[in-house]
């Protein structure tokens, strides 16, 4: 299982993908639906690994082990309603 150190990493990189996007697609180097596809790809991993680090940080705060959070599929994470 990943840190939380690892896990905000990936985050960074999803980051950094996105914001890559944003740049091919102003220079023409790819379509707007291709940008769109891979955003949508993005935003949902980026929930995923925001909820991941939420169940670790609360796991933690309550005496659990934050190894024991896992990766909720997107449909799941998309859904919460809070």
């Amino acid at each position: 299982m990943a840190d939380d150190i690892d896990i905000q990493q990936h985050i960074k990189g999803l980051i950094d993908e996105e914001h890559g996007l944003r740049s091919r697609l102003s220079a023409g180097e790819i379509s707007v639906d291709e940008e769109n596809h891979r955003l949508r790809s993005l935003e949902v991993e980026l929930d995923q690994c925001w909820d991941l680090l939420r169940q670790r940080r609360a796991k933690r705060e309550f005496g659990d082990n934050p190894d024991g959070a896992r990766v909720r599929d997107a449909a799941t994470v998309e859904n919460y309603l809070g």
